[in-house]
C-alpha cells in the first residue's frame, strides 16, 4: 500500500509547487516586474499554463465568472491540500 501512497504524495506535492510558481510567476507578469516578452519568461509561464490548465478548466466552469480575479488556482490548491494532508493518510491508514 506504500507503493503506492509515496508517488501519489510527490505528484500532489510537485503539483502544490507548480501552482505556486504559476501564481507568483503570474502576479509578477501582472505587475510588470517581469516582462512577457522576454523569450525564457514566456517559455516558462506558457508551460506553466499548459500544464495547470487541465486542472483550471473544470474548476473554472462551476465558478462564477471573475473578471480580473482567477479564484480556480485557489480552489486547486486547496483540493490538492486536502487531499495530501488529510484525504490520502486517511485512506491508506496513515492517520
Amino acid at each position: 500500500m506504500l507503493a503506492i501512497y509515496g508517488p501519489l504524495q510527490l505528484i500532489l506535492s510537485v503539483v502544490y509547487f507548480l501552482i505556486i510558481v504559476q501564481v507568483i510567476m503570474s502576479w509578477l507578469i501582472a505587475f510588470n516586474i517581469l516582462n512577457d516578452r522576454q523569450p525564457l519568461v514566456y517559455q516558462i509561464h506558457t508551460g506553466l499554463n499548459q500544464l495547470l490548465e487541465p486542472l483550471y478548466a473544470p474548476v473554472r466552469r462551476i465558478l462564477p465568472i471573475t473578471t480580473t480575479l482567477d479564484l480556480a488556482p485557489l480552489v486547486v490548491l486547496i483540493v490538492v491540500i486536502s487531499l495530501r494532508e488529510y484525504i490520502l493518510p486517511q485512506v491508506f491508514g496513515l492517520l
